[in-house]
């Protein structure tokens, strides 16, 4: 815009008498008006974050799948990504009460009216039942997990009520918090089906495996759920932010280094 005025001040309507400069300046209003806002100022973004999640979220090193391409989609418009970390229940609450600009996810919470603006998803958490592929057990429905103990990281009982309900009524119900365990203890045995996300049974079953740990098996992986994209947008309190976001990522995806950031965790 500063260009398009230096070019009207340097017409010929300048080298009239210094007077008529504002009215040159007001014919040109309606142009300057269609002129198209430009991207959002390079900026710091606060950005809440659940606690450690691998391979997504390395609180300790500002690393994992999750960071590194939110960071790489703001950084093509020259962006930073601050992360702060937070219990995933104050991931909503830190966002409606201005402590961050933006937000991993809004865990089921619409932020728009707290000035939040949705982004493409930048990740998503596919949740499956895990179990040994030797056993060749079926899951189609609730009632196929009858006399099944399960393993499950916390809180999937309230996402997921209709199945796990009744396996914990029975007595044959566990969360447990640190999901690598789930890996060891479905290889040992000691329970016949473990829900987790894909990815994050892959990364532990690979980081045992790096251990030396023997007893890894092959595994069947059942989708019990429909997986919803939008269920896992980031949300920005600035617009253009979220513009800029977007188009970021889409260029991660175009040139290949979306692909090669989960590569980097989860190829053995």
């Amino acid at each position: 815009m500063m260009r398009m005025l230096k070019r009207v001040r340097d017409s010929g309507c300048s080298g009239q008498a210094s007077r008529l400069w504002p009215a040159c300046l007001l014919l040109m209003l309606p142009l300057l008006l269609l002129c198209p806002a430009g991207p959002a100022q390079a900026a710091e973004v606060r950005m809440a974050f659940g606690e450690k999640i691998p391979p997504f979220c390395f609180p300790k090193t500002d690393s994992g799948i999750e960071l590194e391409v939110i960071r790489g989609a703001l950084a093509y418009k020259g962006h930073q990504l601050k992360p702060l970390y937070f219990p995933f229940a104050r991931i909503p609450v830190s966002f409606r009460d201005g402590t961050v600009d933006a937000a991993m996810t809004d865990l089921g919470q619409d932020l728009s009216s707290a000035g939040g603006h949705y982004a493409d998803p930048a990740v998503l958490y596919d949740n499956v039942f895990i179990t040994l592929s030797r056993r060749q057990l079926k899951i189609s429905t609730p009632a196929d997990l009858k006399g099944l103990s399960v393993v499950s990281f916390a809180g999937a009982i309230k996402r997921y009520p209709e199945w796990l309900e009744p396996v914990r009524r029975a007595g044959l119900y566990t969360e447990i918090n640190d999901q690598s365990v789930q890996v060891k203890t479905l290889m040992l045995g000691r329970y016949d089906v473990v829900l987790s996300d894909r990815n994050i049974f892959k990364y532990f079953a690979l980081q045992l495996k790096s251990e030396g740990f023997t007893e890894l098996q092959p595994v069947d992986e059942t989708a019990f759920v429909k997986l919803n994209p939008q269920d896992y947008r980031p949300i920005f309190r600035d617009p253009r932010i979220r513009d800029d976001f977007n188009q970021g990522l889409k260029q991660l995806k175009e040139s290949g280094r979306f692909q090669a950031i989960y590569d980097k965790y989860l190829k053995d």
